[in-house]
Order: structure tokens, then sequence, then C-alpha cells
């Protein structure tokens, strides 16, 4: 019998869930074993997964669950060294040369599991089958401008928190644009054709924003873009990968320009191909922006679990997306999950 293994979140700030009580019940209908660990943070509440038919466990129980359960969660997993002896589904950040996932990959090396990457789920033609990117660009733009709002006032983001939904987010940021007493500022995005850019020019036009929508035939010269300098805001919603360009080079912090907010949506700072070298860390929280430069003020927004800041719409609606390849995970030599474990098995070699 399959067995999987839903485990609490044990980072900071993270309300998500990939599957539903709803979900969870159409598994255990279909013979498979679900047990959920507790959570102290998760924005779907325990009660609805036990009368889904599934097993409960206590919060961070997942190291001792039993060898054959298929650990699934979101983000990453505590570092603590200690090596990986289950299959597990999450976003691992491992194969695109970030230094942290390299030490996540020598983990599994030494305990002898895999990790299902859930940004490597791909179908035959290579399209993702399940992702939080709207909701990823959508709360990227909106930390953003509250980021311009608080330069316009002379301050930095003041720290964030989760929002009970969309029009409650929208209703803050709408009384923060104002208070500002400034027009609205404009803003590009680049990968506004996908999901992650869809989100952003959406938030963007929700509060009467102007948006330059980019994409790839825009950007395919390879720079400069002066263009990105003469926008207020930026917004990143391209993934770093091997010939990305660079849309802002450590340069043009001391050039002349418009832009004072850079948001990086994509949020690749330690890889090799990041495209917005200003900055070298993720943002968080508490300290949602960080000055790269003074005079004029230049702010990166780099948060990489934006999407936990609306929990339960894009827990729903990244669970909805991902349920039917749940389903199939009695067949993890085929399909999404087959392809995923070539990806792994191909990068654990190199570790």
């Amino acid at each position: 019998m399959t067995h999987l293994w839903v485990r609490a979140e044990q980072r900071p700030n993270e309300e998500r869930v990939g599957i539903t009580p709803d979900g969870a019940a159409q598994l255990v209908a279909k013979g498979m074993r679900v047990t959920i660990e507790e959570s102290r943070n998760r924005a779907i509440p325990i009660d609805g997964y036990r009368d889904a038919g599934c097993e409960i466990a206590p919060e961070g129980a997942w190291p001792d669950a039993p060898a054959d359960a298929i650990i699934f969660g979101l983000k990453e997993l505590p570092e603590d060294g200690t090596p990986l002896r289950h299959r597990h589904v999450m976003f691992g950040h491992a194969f695109k040369g970030q230094h942290s996932g390299k030490r996540l990959l020598q983990r599994f090396r030494a305990g002898g599991g895999a990790l299902y990457d859930l940004e490597y789920l791909v179908d035959e033609d290579g399209r993702r089958v399940a992702a939080f990117g709207y909701w990823a660009g959508y709360a990227g733009a909106a930390v953003s401008l509250m980021a311009w709002a608080a330069q316009r006032q002379g301050k930095t983001c003041p720290p964030v928190d989760t929002f009970a939904g969309r029009d409650a987010l929208i209703s803050v940021l709408a009384a923060q644009l104002d208070a500002t007493g400034a027009p609205r500022p404009t803003a590009i995005v680049i990968g506004a054709l996908g999901r992650v850019g869809t989100g952003a020019s959406d938030l963007c036009e929700a509060l009467d924003v102007t948006v330059t929508r980019w994409d790839m035939a825009e950007t395919a010269h390879g720079g400069p873009f002066p263009e990105i300098l003469a926008h207020d805001l930026f917004i990143n919603c391209i993934l770093a990968r091997p010939g990305t360009p660079v849309f802002v080079p450590k340069s043009a912090v001391a050039e002349p320009r418009r832009l004072t907010v850079i948001g990086d949506v994509a949020c690749d700072p330690d890889s090799d191909y990041n495209p917005v070298p200003v900055y070298d860390t993720a943002t968080t929280w508490a300290e949602p922006a960080v000055r790269v430069h003074d005079a004029p003020p230049l702010d990166v927004m780099a948060i990489d679990n934006l999407p936990s800041l609306l929990p339960r719409e894009s827990s729903e609606d990244f669970a909805a997306q991902l349920l039917p390849h749940l389903a199939t995970l009695d067949r993890l030599d085929t399909g999404v999950w087959g392809r995923a474990r070539a990806i792994f098995d191909t990068h654990i070699k190199e570790v």
C-alpha cells in the first residue's frame, strides 16, 4: 500500500500545505494510506484531515516514519546535516547550482533517499503540472509596492504577515499607497506571460499601477535593459537558469535611474545564474526588503515563500493542480514521477 506522509512545515511563516482534506479523502478512498502531521501553523485545521480518514502523527515525526513512506512537504527541511533515507516530495532548490542544494543532495546520498522535486514535476512537453507561481507573483508585487510606499515616507518596508485573503491584502495595500500622497508608481514585469508574471500584473492592475509587460521576445537580445531603470518598480518573474540575461547589473545602482524597488519573485540569490546580482541573500518576513543603495534608494524584495502571505488560497489552488498526480504515487517509475526521479539521479552523481 502506498503511504503518503504529509509533514508539518518547519520554517517560520510557512502556513501552506500541498493537499486539502478533500484531496486526502480521495486518496484514502483509492486505498492509499495517508498520514498528516499535526501543525501549529498550517492554514487548514487538522480536524478536516482526521474526518477524511487520515492517520494523525505528531509534528516533526517524519524522520521516524516507516521506510517505505513518501514524505511530502513544501519548503526546505531543517539544515541539520542528517542523512535522508526516505523518498521526499518537496521544493528542493537543488538542481540549479544553489550551494544549499548541494548540501541537501549530499544528505540524500548519505541516507540513500531520493528527491522528487515539485519544481521538476513536468508533463511530456516539459510543462510544470503544479505551481504556486500565480500567488507568488501576486504577493511579490504586493510586498514590492509596500516597499515603494515605505520609501515615499523615508522608511524601509515594515514586517509583513499573512492575510485572510486577497481582498484583505488589496484593502491594506491601497491604504498604504494612498497615504503616500503620490501618484501610483509604474512597474515593469519580466516573465509577464507566465503564471508568476500574470499574478504580479493582476495585483498591480487591481491597484491602478501601470504595468509594462515583458517576456522572452523583449529580453532575447540579452541586454542591457535601460527600460527597466526607467520604471519605479521592476518585478522579476524569470527563474534563474543558464542563459538567463542579467536584468539589473551591479553597476546599475550608481547609474541615473527612476527604479527604486526590485521585487525578485524568482528569488535565486545564491544561484550562479542570478539575473539580479545587486543582492546576495533572500529577505525575510521580518525584513522584507534590503537596501542595496542609498542615494537614490534601491530596495530589493526577495522573500522566498511569498505565496504563504495568502496561505489558504494558494494552498487550495496548488493542491487542486497536484492531486491527480499524487493519485499516481503507486507508479513512481513512470510519468511525472519518473521524469523527476531521472533529474535527481543525474544530479546526485555530481555531488
